[in-house]
């Protein structure tokens, strides 16, 4: 095992939670998404069984993540009524790190600042095991779906997407 560590990792160990580092190889041609539902697919499993971490700026100024299955997208609409905010824009690189400490590619549902706000798309929560952000480029984290939820029962919960 690699000597990988962050914040995510720290936060699993702590509440005694097993995990696996799943390395992404990084290549500056492709997303290191796309990358990650290969390896996935060549572990038998599915590119739903892939968290991904949206992250909104809202015309108030604040930031909302959105944990989503992979194979989803997001509805703009529930989002904008769920959340109060009459727009709603895909946060910016550069914002994205501001506002979580993480780069594009390994932002995790978990292990975030208290001022994002966060939502949870309840389909993620139907495979047995989940892929998330691991918090640092070139690598994932391996869980259990039942350890994730009881990460995120705090988070608010609902259907915030529809199938891509």
């Amino acid at each position: 095992m690699s000597q990988v560590s962050s914040p995510v990792s720290e936060l699993l160990e702590r509440e005694g939670i097993s995990f696996e580092w799943v390395e992404i190889p990084l290549d500056p041609e492709r997303k290191p998404i796309r990358t990650l539902e290969e390896l996935v697919e060549a572990r038998s499993m599915s590119p739903a069984q892939i968290v991904r971490s949206l992250v909104f700026r809202t015309g108030s100024g604040g930031f909302v993540l959105l944990a989503a299955s992979a194979n989803a997208r997001a509805d703009w609409g529930k989002l904008r009524k769920h959340t109060g905010e009459r727009r709603l824009t895909m946060a910016e690189p550069e914002q994205v790190l501001e506002a979580t400490g993480y780069p594009i590619g390994a932002v995790p549902p978990i292990a975030l600042p208290e001022t994002v706000r966060h939502l949870v798309d309840e389909s993620i929560f139907a495979h047995e095991r989940l892929f998330i952000g691991a918090g640092v480029l070139g690598w994932s984290i391996l869980v259990r779906s039942a350890d994730l939820k009881r990460l995120l029962e705090t988070a608010e919960q609902g259907t915030f997407t529809k199938a891509a």
